[in-house]
């Protein structure tokens, strides 16, 4: 209990880089296999930065094999002079002091990412050792450990080993090249996610045209090279992998009041729009300003083209943008200064400077393009797609009238299908999309009736990659989900009215389950994707494997898991192949993959959202033979058989 009193020496000062390992969740996040990416994200930004102002072409990424990581670039260089205030080096100072860079004033920065100046200082606070070399002319090294104080009991962090040397070494190359070792009294895990860092490095590649980016994982010897000399163009192309084309991008590029705008964009035969927006080579995830001009200067100019080729008559209506919306894929990255993202994850531009000049360089681009006639066969297809659009326009809204009228749990739809929960209170229930009505049956026996509702599947639910939406509200499996969630979707997504906070996907661990979870999520990404990004939607993890002999039982959720658990149980032992859920009574079905002490939940994230995008149009689009290279690429055919090679 408090003694009640509070006076000044309460007050605890965090210095140097003490406050980021206290709170390193208010710096990169999470401590989470994202929070682990972040620092190096800080530090390949910083190479980034080098390379957009045009003062580097080359950047290498390395993963070593004792956990730790580098990047090194081919730019100036960090200052090695000593700084005029703190009075050590500029390296040290970049290291070593939050909100200290180079890229508060336009004069060394055109265009930056690292805009709060604590990459580089918090990558340092966050790892076991940073070590850092400096090239020009000569190369300048430097160190730095965060220990345990043994006087303190704490952890020191980011402390150099001995000021900024010049080893006097002569040298040609120039650049900057760190390396460090993330703290695992930090992290959940230190293992980096290659996959993860080769979509981010590709994306990189593609924003910056002409920059070769050089990957090497030592522990694999995988070497991987990036170079994209169509930049943006080649992006969206590859964006499109898996849908049958229109013609070639239409790629703009253009300038307004100091801001740089590049676009590129596709149309596709889907009925979905795919829109990825970038400032100073950061995502926009959630759009912004450059988004909002970006589409008012598109659908200006496409409307400006269907009157001038007498597609809109004098008294028809423009169309609207939603109508120019289907099957758009387009890539819009951005370059301007004093960017003001809302808020420290960066996700969307609040500057409303940028929406003026991105609606003038789209208009003017766009303009100048009707004039090229190798290009006017692909404005009259978008129009023609347009025009489709707008005369579906009013069954749509009728659609979502009717969308509206599915948000309430007594619809008639609902009745004999959702078991639904008595609890209220919205962050405690949870919601089960459960295979089947035999799974269902078993799943309403088994669950914990207060906080857990069940809602079975009938058959397979819509592949809505290829319908459109008035379509989708018609199917009856999708129609009782949305009702069931009580948020409405698409435009009418409202998240407040979420009556469920864990969305549980529930099938069996086959191929038919795996489509079904495809199917699903493809619907929550298009639909709902909201319900994805803020952490809703989950993955139900039921055992494939039940190891027993006499009262003992163990299940085993993966291959792996089996071993352990045949040597747990010991000779002797019984193996229960689970083909489904329905196999499971509800005591099992309970104690393996419900119970919240006990389950395994794998919740749905999207780190990158034009990656997820590509993914699903591959699987879920029309093009067979992208699908059936990426499924011989990535399919493990050897996992159902693993277990049949165990010997007793």
């Amino acid at each position: 209990m408090a003694n009640g009193t509070y006076n000044a020496e309460d007050i605890k000062i965090l210095e140097g880089l003490d406050a980021v390992r206290m709170r390193p969740g208010m710096y990169i996040g999470t401590t989470s296999v994202k929070g682990l990416h972040h620092i190096l994200w800080e530090i390949v930004d910083n190479a980034i930065d080098e390379a957009a102002n045009g003062f580097a072409d080359r950047i290498e990424v390395k993963l070593y094999k004792d956990g730790s990581a580098s990047v090194e670039d081919n730019g100036r260089g960090i200052p090695t002079d000593i700084h005029p205030k703190s009075g050590v080096s500029g390296v040290e100072v970049v290291f070593t002091q939050l909100h200290a860079g180079g890229k508060f004033n336009t004069g060394n920065y055109n265009y930056s990412g690292g805009l709060h100046g604590v990459g580089a200082s918090v990558t340092n606070a966050l790892s076991e050792w940073l070590k850092v070399e400096v090239y020009r002319g000569t190369v300048f090294k430097m160190e730095f450990h965060s220990f345990l104080d043994k006087e303190t009991g704490k952890i020191k962090s980011g402390v150099p080993v001995a000021p900024l040397l010049n080893t006097k070494e002569k040298t040609k190359k120039h650049g900057t090249f760190v390396r460090f070792m993330p703290d695992a009294r930090v992290f959940e895990t230190t293992e980096f996610s290659v996959e993860s860092i080769l979509k981010r490095l590709e994306e990189l590649a593609f924003l910056n045209k002409g920059l070769t980016i050089d990957f090497y994982d030592e522990k694999d010897d995988f070497h991987r090279v990036y170079n994209y000399e169509g930049g943006i163009t080649d992006f969206v192309k590859s964006l499109n992998k898996g849908s049958a084309l229109y013609p070639e991008p239409i790629y703009g590029k253009g300038e307004k009041d100091g801001i740089i705008v590049e676009f590129a964009i596709q149309h596709t035969p889907s009925y979905v729009d795919r829109v990825f927006s970038y400032v100073n080579n950061i995502p926009t995830g959630e759009g912004g300003m450059h988004e909002t001009g970006f589409r008012s200067g598109l659908t200006r100019c496409l409307n400006d083209f269907a009157r001038e080729r007498n597609i809109l008559k004098d008294k028809d209506d423009n169309f609207t943008g939603d109508d120019f919306k289907e099957g758009l894929s387009a890539v819009i990255s951005v370059k301007m200064h004093n960017v003001q993202f809302e808020g420290q994850t960066k996700t969307k531009l609040g500057n409303p400077e940028a929406r003026p000049a991105v609606e003038y360089v789209t208009v003017n681009e766009l303009s100048e393009q009707f004039k090229n006639k190798k290009l006017a066969k692909t404005f009259e297809i978008i129009i023609a797609k347009a025009a489709e659009a707008a005369k579906a326009r009013l069954a749509a809204q009728r659609a979502k009238q009717s969308a509206r009228q599915l948000k309430s749990l007594e619809n008639a739809n609902l009745v004999g299908k959702l078991a639904s929960c008595s609890g209220r209170k919205p962050e405690l229930n949870e919601l089960f999309i459960v295979e089947g009505d035999s799974a269902g049956g078993s799943a309403k026996q088994a669950r914990a009736r207060q906080t857990q509702a069940i809602l079975p599947l009938r058959g397979k639910p819509l592949n809505v990659e290829k319908k459109k939406l008035e379509q989708i509200l018609k199917n009856e499996e999708i129609g009782t989900i949305i009702a069931a969630l009580g948020t409405g979707i698409g435009s009418e997504f409202d998240l407040s009215g979420l009556k469920f906070h864990k969305v549980i996907i529930l099938s069996d661990a086959d191929v038919d389950g795996s489509h079904i979870r495809i199917l699903l999520l493809t619907f929550f990404f298009r639909y709902m994707r909201e319900l994805i990004n803020e952490g809703h939607v989950y993955i139900g993890m039921p055992p494939l494997y039940k190891v027993y002999k006499g009262n003992k039982e163990e299940y085993a959720y993966d291959d792996k898991e089996l071993a352990e658990k045949i040597e747990k149980v010991g000779k002797g032992y019984q193996i229960q192949r689970y083909k489904g859920l329905g196999e499971m009574d509800p005591a099992q079905l309970w104690e393996t993959t419900m119970c919240p002490e006990r389950r395994n939940l794998m919740q749905v994230t999207i780190e990158d959202a034009a990656e997820a995008d590509r993914l699903i149009t591959v699987l879920m689009g029309d093009e067979v033979a992208e699908r059936k290279k990426y499924i011989f690429e990535h399919a493990d055919f050897d996992r159902v058989d693993k277990f049949a090679k165990i010997k007793r």
